[in-house]
């Protein structure tokens, strides 16, 4: 999840379910600040941020946490506040890199299958125990073993690690799972076929060690308040009033503790956009999330930053629907909604209309370079008069195939302020479908979250952000019977293709480009499986003393670690 992905989320923008990071969550209030040196290399001096500056960051979030269990988390409120508090085998650095975290280095086979990594000695848990090679072994286990019901354990780690997919079906026991602890400070993993972006899964939240001997001592309370969690990174919760906010203090037990320089981060749950603009205007908070009507209004501040994302938002169609098992009715919903205008008036962000299932700027074919969306281009078309008369089309064709003359569909979304804007627009816009009633479900987060894993909705306004910077990372999604698909879609010549670029064209770079191109394709313009509506820029007001935040394309979607104050009056 940014982005499974993306997970990707912001206060003012993220509109619906974002399943992490990569997916995502609610519309969580993030931030960059673009004065601040993006990934910064944690060289900073005590000279260099102030020593007069009272190092404590005030943000906000629009979401409560689900749960902090790394095996568990699918959001991404969660998956940043992990990659605030915890290191995996590596963490993000500067352009999306992996950095050192736990793993100081590591060596590959030459088949591309065994990977070996030599785990640094000096870092420790924050009560004190040694952060071991073990950890990582008993976390990757319980993140695939079925007892748990993880989602992203057997989505990240499935056709990945070795026999991960049979040990979650219950085929195989965990301790086939392909990871080894050779010694305290040597892990061991085998893969299950060459998986070229396999060093940036590592910095994925599902990927994070646990302290064995502390989750189990916790019990069903782990991971659920602030006394229930141990941290390995640069911070540490100290209180967690849900509903309300939470609070990350310094760990001064981190192995790198001398590149940290903020004290402490105070996190604050504010719904409505007005309310965390105001907040921002009393200095209460150091970044706020801006909804359209505010946009106008404060784009000639000087704290005002616009950040583009590759996070894309669509429309989610459960095909175990009648409606929306058929085809046309999915198509007339895609062309229905006038995307341009969707931009511009509601979000008014710099977000641009979504015209596919792989973000701009995102990935480049591996011979020429040139980007995969100017590649595949438009796959829904940009003419929103034309689009309507096609979906008027689509739709009397569907009602034809179907017999009906009426149809009546639930629509789940989000209750925000910004969230309830979007999904009054998107009801109108469908609306226009002759004999269409849409009725809007706006519910808190969580609930969400259940019901799309149960599969229980009609339409749902939904976003992915990386997990990892790959096509794969977002077209894998929609394979039958994905841990993350929940829309009922399964076709076997889709599956073909994804199984093909991951298997034998794992190592043919330009021939699984070619795949991923051709999946797209399939997914948006014959299949019609998402309605695409826009890939998300974030428009904010961010405190200029604020520096040094590092802005990531996938995971958690900003890092602290080097963040510090400086020059606040």
């Amino acid at each position: 999840m940014k982005k499974a992905n993306w997970l990707l989320l912001v206060l003012a923008l993220v509109l619906s379910m974002f399943l992490a990071a990569c997916s995502g969550g609610d519309e969580s209030d993030t931030g960059s600040d673009s004065d601040a040196d993006s990934g910064s290399d944690g060289e900073d001096t005590e000279e260099s941020s102030g020593t007069d500056d009272e190092q404590v960051l005030n943000i906000m979030e629009s979401a409560e946490i689900p749960t902090m269990d790394a095996s568990m988390a699918t959001d991404a409120v969660a998956f940043q506040f992990l990659g605030s508090t915890m290191d995996g085998l590596y963490r993000l650095g500067e352009d999306g890199k992996a950095e050192e975290g736990i793993a100081q280095d590591h060596q590959v086979s030459d088949d591309g299958i065994t990977w070996t990594f030599d785990l640094r000695e000096d870092a420790v848990w924050s009560n004190g125990d040694p952060v071991t090679a073990h950890d990582f072994v008993y976390a990757w286990q319980r993140a695939v073993n079925p007892d748990t019901g993880s989602e992203y354990g057997p989505y990240m780690l499935g056709g990945v690690i070795n026999n991960a997919t049979a040990i979650a079906d219950g085929e195989q026991p965990i301790e086939e799972l392909g990871v080894e602890a050779t010694d305290d400070y040597t892990l061991e993993v085998t893969l299950e076929k060459p998986t070229p972006y396999f060093e940036s899964l590592t910095t994925f939240g599902t990927y994070l060690p646990l302290n064995q001997s502390f989750v189990e001592e916790q019990g069903d309370d782990y991971a659920l308040e602030a006394d229930a969690l141990i941290a390995n990174g640069p911070f540490k919760f100290t209180e967690w009033n849900q509903g309300e906010g939470w609070t990350l203090e310094k760990n001064e037990d981190y192995w790198d503790a001398e590149s940290v320089q903020l004290d402490q981060i105070n996190v604050s749950v504010v719904k409505e956009v007005s309310s965390g603009v105001n907040l921002y205007q009393t200095g209460e908070v150091d970044r706020a999330g801006l909804s359209a009507e505010f946009v106008d209004e404060y784009r000639s501040d000087e704290d005002f930053r616009i950040e583009e994302e590759p996070t894309l938002f669509y429309l989610k169609m459960n095909q175990e629907n009648e409606i929306l098992s058929n085809v046309n009715a999915r198509k007339a919903i895609q062309h229905a909604i006038n995307r341009q205008a969707m931009v511009e008036t509601i979000l008014n962000n710099g977000s641009i209309p979504g015209v596919g299932d792989i973000p701009q700027n995102f990935t480049t074919h591996p011979e020429t370079g040139e980007d995969f969306r100017d590649i595949n281009g438009d796959l829904i078309g940009s003419d929103a008069e034309a689009n309507l008369e096609e979906a008027k089309e689509y739709w009397a064709t569907a009602k034809e195939e179907l017999g009906i003359e009426e149809a009546e569909l639930g629509y789940l979304g989000g209750d925000t302020e910004t969230a309830q804007n979007m999904d009054a627009y998107i009801k109108a816009q469908l609306e226009q479908l002759e004999g269409l009633t849409v009725n809007v479900q706006s519910v808190p987060f969580q609930e969400r979250l259940d019901r799309d894993t149960a599969m229980d909705y009609d339409l749902q306004n939904s976003g992915w952000g990386p997990d990892y910077i790959d096509p794969n990372t977002f077209l894998n999604m929609w394979v039958t019977d994905g841990g993350n698909n929940k829309t009922g879609y399964s076709s076997e010549e889709y599956d073909a293709l994804i199984e093909e670029a991951n298997n034998e064209l794992a190592q043919e770079p330009v021939e699984r480009f070619d795949n991923f191109l051709e999946a797209e394709k399939m997914l948006i313009e014959e299949d019609a499986v998402l309605a695409p509506l826009y890939q998300r820029a974030v428009a904010q007001l961010w405190k200029p003393y604020v520096k040094d935040v590092t802005v990531n394309p996938m995971g958690p979607d900003y890092t602290y670690k080097y963040a510090h104050i400086e020059g606040k009056e």
